[in-house]
C-alpha cells in the first residue's frame, strides 16, 4: 500500500489514535494488523480453486489458493508429489497499483495521502482478495516473426476484490510462471459488499459467450460483461444483465453454471444456481431471437439450517447442497414447457455415517462420488470435545451406470474420467471377475470402430482382473518395515525396490507386493515370472495359475496391439516431417522392422506407410549407438535397447528413441518411461513428447 517506512509509521499511528474509531478499527482488522498480537496467527487458508485441465506443463491443473492474512498465489504439480509455487498474484497486483498511483485509470482525480485512514482502508480493499474463479480454455491468436498466425491456448482467472472491483488475469498455456502472464484489466462490478463470484460461459450457433455472476453479501445477483481482446470466438454481453435485485439480506454463498440443452426449444440454455441462506436460487437463461430470455425463481423448503456448501454435476445439472446439520439435498431440475422445476430429494448421511456435522461437499468430475467433510455430531445431547475432520466418499452411480458412461463416453480418456473407472476397479476386485456384458459390449465397440481408447479399456480391465486374482501379501504394504536386517544385495536377488530396478533398467526381476501396490500401474509382463507361484510340474498347475497366465497373455496381446497402433503414428509423423534421406533422432528403420516383424500382423496401412519410408530413406538405416561404448543399438525390444557389450538402456514410449540420459520422466502409473525433449528436437518431436501415455492416458512426469 506504500514505501515499507511509511507504511509502519502510519500503523503506528493508528493504533495509538485517541479517536476509539480509528484506533479499534484498525486493531481488529485482520487485514490492516495481521500480526495480531495477542490474537491467534494467520494461518491456512480461506479459498482455493482448480483450473481447467490442460493448464500446466504436464497437462493438468493448476491451483489458485487465497491464505488467511489475504495472499493468492498459483501452484503447480511440476513433479509426482510436489507443489511448486509459480507466482504471487497479490505481489505483481500491488506493485501495478503502486506504478499507477492506486488509481484503476488515468481519468480518476489523485486521492488523499496514506497517513490518512480512509486512504489507508482504500488501498487496502482494493487489493483484499474475497473469491477468485477460473474460465474455460480459450483460442488466442498469436502473430510470429514471419507474420503467420498461430493459436495458442490461454485461460482467464478472475479475482473480486472487497472494493468489488474484479481484475482478471489472462495467462498463455502452458502457465509456467510470472513470463506466461498475458494481461491484467480491471473492471468496476459496482456492487456493495461482494461476496462470491462465478464465470458464466454460454455456447450458442458455436458462438462461445461469456461473462462474469457476481454475488453481494446483501442479496443482488448480476452478470457482468467481460471485454477481451484477441481471443478467438468469444463474445459478451453488451451490458450488465440483474438476475436478481432485491436487497432482502440473504447473503450469497455460492454461484454454480451449468450448461445445459433445452428440449423444447431446442437449443443450449444456462442454468445458474446460487445458495442464499437456507434456499436455492435459480435462474435459466435462454437466447433466442427476441434477445437473452430470463427466468428466475426460488427453491424452498429444503433446509432449516443455512446452506453451508453447494455443489453441481456439470454432466446431467444435478446440484446437491448441504447444511451443517449433515444433511444434503440432491436437486434435479426437468424442463417445462416456459421454463424449469426441481425435483429434489434428502440424503440422510446420519444413517451411513451416524451423527454427523457436515461442512462441505464437492461432486466429483464425472458425478460418480461425492465427497463430504464431516465432524462428529450431538451425542446424547452434547457436542463433542474435539473435532476431527473427516473426508467421507458416497457413491454416486452404480457399476453399470458407471460402465455404460464410460462405453459412450465422448472424451475417450480415462485419466479424465478416473472416478467412473475407480468404480469399475472396485467392482471386478471385489468379484474377480469382468461381468459378461461389460466384456460383450467392449468386444463389440472394438470391432466397430477400433478405437485405441477401447482398447486401452480392456487393458485397465485385463489388468485388475489380473490384480484381483492374485494372492494378498500377508503384510500392509504401506506400513515401513522397522528391522535393521542387514543382508547382501546379491544374495537376495529379489529384495531391491522394483521401481528403482525398473529406472536403471539393471534389473528385471520384481516382488508380488510391488506388483499389487501399484496395480495397473506396472509393466505386467516383467513382473509376471516373479508374482506366479512356481511350479516345477507344468500339467499340475492349479486352476488360478493356468487362469493367471491365460489374463498375462490377453495383457501382453493387448499392449502389443496398443504398441504398434502408437508405432505407426509416429512412423506417419516422420513420414510428414522429412525429407529424403534425413537423418531423425527416431529409430525408423528399428520400428519399421519391429512392426513387420511378425507374420501373424497383417497391416495393408502399416505396409504401405512402412513402404514410402523406406523408399524415402533411400537404404540408409540410421541406426542408434551407445553413448558408452559406441556399439549400434539394434531395435529388438519395444521397451528397452542392449548393445553388444550388454549396456541396457530403456526405450521412451512416446517416439521409441533409448533415453541414454540419467533423468527421465515418468508416467503416473509408472506404465512406462519417456525422455525430456531437448532443444534441438524439431517442433513434431516436442509435440510427440507432449502425449499422455498410451497405455492409460496419464499425464508423464
Amino acid at each position: 500500500v506504500g514505501p515499507k517506512k511509511e507504511v509502519a509509521e502510519c500503523k503506528e499511528k493508528f493504533a495509538s489514535s485517541m479517536d476509539p474509531t480509528v484506533s479499534q478499527t484498525f486493531m481488529l482488522d485482520r487485514v490492516f494488523n495481521p500480526e495480531g498480537k495477542s490474537l491467534p496467527p494467520m494461518r491456512g487458508f480461506k479459498y482455493s480453486s482448480w483450473s481447467p485441465l490442460g493448464c500446466d506443463a504436464n497437462g493438468r491443473c493448476l491451483l489458485a489458493a487465497l491464505t488467511m492474512d489475504n495472499r493468492l498465489t498459483i501452484h503447480a504439480n511440476l513433479n509426482r508429489l510436489q507443489w511448486v509455487q509459480l507466482v504471487d498474484l497479490t505481489e505483481i497486483y500491488g506493485e501495478r497499483l503502486y506504478e499507477a498511483s492506486y488509481k484503476l485509470s488515468k481519468a480518476d482525480t489523485p486521492r488523499g495521502e496514506l497517513g490518512d485512514f480512509s486512504e489507508f482502508q482504500r488501498r487496502h480493499s482494493m487489493q483484499t482478495p474475497v473469491r477468485m474463479e477460473w474460465s474455460g480454455i480459450c483460442t488466442t491468436q498469436q502473430v510470429k516473426h514471419n507474420n503467420e498466425c498461430r493459436d495458442v491456448g490461454s485461460v482467464l482467472l478472475a479475482v473480486l476484490f472487497e472494493n468489488s472491483n474484479i481484475a482478471v488475469w489472462q495467462f498463455q498455456l502452458p502457465f509456467l510462471g510470472k513470463e506466461s502472464i498475458t494481461s491484467c484489466n480491471t473492471i468496476e462490478s459496482g456492487i456493495n459488499s461482494p461476496s462470491v463470484l462465478s464465470w458464466w460461459e454460454y455456447e450458442h450457433n458455436n458462438r462461445k459467450m461469456s461473462g462474469l455472476i457476481v454475488g453481494s453479501a446483501f442479496g443482488p445477483v448480476k452478470i457482468l460483461p467481460v471485454n477481451l481482446k484477441a481471443v478467438k470466438g468469444y463474445f459478451t454481453l453488451r451490458q450488465p444483465v440483474v438476475l436478481w435485485q432485491e436487497m432482502d439480506q440473504l447473503p450469497v454463498h455460492s454461484i454454480k453454471c451449468i450448461p445445459l440443452y433445452h428440449p423444447y426449444q431446442k437449443c443450449s440454455c444456462s442454468l445458474v444456481v446460487a445458495a442464499r441462506g437456507a434456499y436455492v436460487f435459480w435462474c435459466l437463461l435462454l437466447i433466442s431471437k427476441a434477445g437473452l430470455n430470463v427466468h428466475n425463481s426460488h427453491v424452498t423448503g429444503l433446509h432449516s439450517l443455512p446452506i453451508v456448501s453447494m455443489t453441481a454435476d456439470k454432466q446431467n445439472g444435478t446440484v446437491y447442497t448441504c447444511s451443517s446439520d449433515g444433511k444434503v439435498r440432491q436437486l434435479i431440475p426437468i424442463f417445462t414447457d416456459v421454463a424449469l422445476k426441481f425435483e429434489h430429494q434428502l440424503i440422510k448421511l446420519s444413517e451411513v455415517f451416524g451423527s454427523v456435522r457436515t461442512h462441505g461437499i464437492a461432486v466429483s468430475p464425472c458425478g460418480a462420488y461425492l465427497a463430504v467433510i464431516t465432524t462428529e455430531g450431538m451425542t446424547n445431547g452434547l457436542h463433542p470435545v474435539n473435532k476431527n475432520y473427516q473426508v467421507q466418499f458416497v457413491t454416486l452411480k452404480t457399476f453399470e451406470e458407471a460402465a455404460a458412461q464410460l462405453l459412450e463416453s465422448s472424451v475417450q480418456n480415462l485419466f479424465r474420467q478416473v472416478d467412473l473407472t475407480d468404480l469399475v476397479r472396485w467392482k471386478i476386485l471385489k468379484d474377480k471377475h469382468i461381468p459378461q456384458f461389460l466384456q460383450e459390449a467392449l468386444d463389440k465397440k472394438i470391432e466397430s470402430c477400433g478405437s485405441t481408447y477401447f482398447w486401452r479399456f480392456k487393458l485397465f480391465l485385463l489388468r485388475i482382473l489380473y490384480q484381483s486374482m492374485q494372492k494378498a501379501p500377508s503384510e500392509v504394504m504401506w506400513r515401513p518395515s522397522h528391522e535393521d536386517a542387514k543382508i547382501l544385495i546379491s544374495d537376495s536377488p529379489g529384495m531391491g525396490s522394483t521401481e528403482d530396478d525398473q529406472e536403471e533398467g539393471t534389473s528385471k526381476q520384481a516382488s508380488k507386493q510391488s506388483l499389487c501396490d501399484t496395480g495397473k500401474g506396472m509393466d505386467v509382463d516383467d513382473t509376471a515370472e516373479d508374482s506366479l507361484p512356481q511350479s516345477s510340474d507344468i500339467g499340475g498347475r492349479e486352476p488360478m495359475e493356468e487362469k493367471l497366465l491365460e489374463v498375462q497373455a490377453q495383457i501382453e496381446a493387448v499392449e502389443m496391439h496398443l504398441t504398434r497402433e502408437h508405432m505407426k503414428r509416429v512412423l506417419g509423423e516422420v513420414y510428414l516431417h522429412t525429407w529424403i534421406t534425413e537423418n531423425t533422432s527416431i529409430p525408423t528403420r528399428g520400428v519399421c522392422d519391429f512392426l513387420m516383424s511378425n507374420d501373424g500382423y497383417d497391416d495393408r496401412t502399416a505396409r504401405v506407410l512402412i513402404g514410402h519410408i523406406l523408399k524415402k530413406m533411400n537404404k540408409q538405416t540410421f541406426p542408434e549407438h551407445c553413448s558408452l561404448c559406441k556399439e549400434i543399438l539394434p531395435f529388438t525390444d519395444r521397451k528397452q535397447a542392449v548393445c553388444s557389450n550388454g549396456h541396457i538402456w530403456l526405450r521412451c514410449f512416446l517416439t521409441y528413441q533409448s533415453c541414454q540420459s540419467l533423468v527421465y520422466r515418468r508416467c503416473l502409473l509408472h506404465d512406462s518411461i519417456a525422455r525430456h525433449p531437448t532443444p534441438e528436437d524439431p517442433e513434431w518431436i516436442k509435440r510427440l513428447l507432449q502425449g499422455p501415455c498410451t497405455f492409460c492416458d496419464s499425464p508423464v512426469f
